[in-house]
């Protein structure tokens, strides 16, 4: 096994947890960081559905909104 620094551990954690769903203010506060943004910057790549929850958010908030075109989505 590889030399694993203690960065290492901050950063596998932080992983794991948003993979989990631990909301970004918790782990941000965990790990330290003076402002959620930062946390989110490094690691929104990790969190599961972010993309896929903004958009039923929208749909729910909005109903259905026509695509580019103009047709209505199936």
């Amino acid at each position: 096994m590889r030399d694993v620094r203690f960065h290492d551990l901050r950063h596998t954690c932080a992983t794991l947890l948003f993979t989990k769903g631990v909301h970004s203010k918790i782990v941000s506060e965990m790990l330290g960081h003076s402002s959620v943004s930062i946390t989110l910057d490094v690691y929104s790549h990790v969190i599961p559905g972010l993309g896929d929850a903004a958009a039923l958010a929208r749909k729910d908030a909005l109903g259905s909104v026509p695509e580019v075109g103009g047709e209505e989505p199936e």
